[in-house]
């Protein structure tokens, strides 16, 4: 019964916060300018990314090193759907995420069943850069040019059909795509399925002494997460209006890695705030060459070597002292 109240409180919690989170990014517009209000959208994004992967990751265990080939599948789905086909927004979006899955599905099923571990994150690698090949060499989705003047998407409901071209439409709806992702992975994992993953990265073996199915378990978070990831980036296609076979490189991989490492890990929403604090690093170091790669590579140093934890660890350990404290000057001396 106390654990259900436990964990019904923390729901009710991250529901307000994701609550507050979208009223503000929705008051953006009204605050920033153009160029902001483009980083805000990438923020919303990368967001996404990095909870999937910490899905992954921090839910149940698994590190994967190809998440970007997820990413890349969900941009150059939908580019092709919006530029070559035409197609409005809501069905583009939902082939660019069944288009991720199958992929991490197909991926999983190999990979998983063949090595766990490190071999596991190296395959995943190898896979990300065979899919980076296998786009910058492909005549249709423009090879190393990529896909360029990508059209914003229309949205047809009922009769009714939207121009996302104008203003700051798009960016609503990122804003929107990007709450209802973040919900759904929030949702996972408080579900019975998400509680097991917990398990399964805690002790694979005894999770399976008690009946939990590891392996068909961990395929199909893989799964999960590569589909979401797509999700992800098949908003990037319209907002960036291009795509490039850059998205699949591995170093777009490390991403939502540094993402989840900054926030912390252990925190639902670590990422979230890992994509924030590293798209200011990014945004205040954009004129200044090669010092944003330096500033990411002294931050991970730092997060791995002072703060295991990631930002919310430190922020939870000052908070448990400042409630510590008073009851400790209330002591009486000896």
């Amino acid at each position: 019964m106390q654990a259900s109240l436990f964990v019904g409180s923390h729901l009710r919690r991250d529901l307000l916060i994701l609550l507050a989170l979208a009223a503000l990014g929705l008051l953006v517009p009204h605050l920033l300018n153009r160029g902001l209000i483009f980083i805000a959208g990438m923020v919303w994004i990368n967001a996404v990314f990095g909870l999937s992967f910490n899905l992954l990751f921090g839910t149940s265990g698994v590190l994967s090193f190809g998440q970007a080939m997820f990413y890349a599948a969900g941009a150059y789905a939908t580019a092709v759907l919006t530029q070559q086909l035409d197609w409005p927004l809501v069905p583009s979006l939902l082939i660019a995420a069944i288009t991720g899955g199958l992929l991490a599905g197909c991926i999983g099923f190999v990979a998983l069943r063949r090595s766990e571990g490190v071999y596991f994150s190296i395959l995943t690698l190898a896979f990300a850069e065979l899919v980076h090949l296998l786009v910058a060499n492909t005549g249709f989705l423009g090879k190393n040019d990529g896909l360029s003047a990508l059209p914003r998407p229309r949205f047809s409901m009922g009769g009714w059909e939207w121009d996302l071209s104008r203003g700051d439409t798009f960016y609503y709806v990122i804003v929107l795509v990007s709450v209802a992702l973040i919900a759904l992975l929030r949702w996972v994992t408080g579900t019975g399925f998400g509680r097991a993953l917990q398990a399964i990265r805690q002790d694979p073996e005894r999770a399976e002494f008690l009946g939990i199915p590891v392996q068909k378990y961990r395929w199909m978070v893989f799964t999960l997460a590569g589909a979401i990831t797509a999700a992800a980036g098949s908003l990037v296609a319209p907002w960036a209006q291009i795509v490039t076979p850059d998205l699949a490189h591995w170093s777009q991989s490390t991403n939502p890695i540094l993402y989840t490492l900054l926030g912390g890990s252990t925190y639902f929403w670590g990422p979230v705030l890992g994509a924030v604090a590293l798209s200011a690093v990014f945004y205040v170091t954009r004129t200044l060459v090669g010092l944003s790669d330096l500033v990411t590579g002294l931050l991970l140093l730092l997060v791995v070597l002072a703060l295991p934890g990631g930002m919310l660890g430190v922020l939870s350990r000052w908070t448990a002292r400042s409630r510590n404290a008073p009851q400790k000057t209330q002591e009486p001396r000896p």
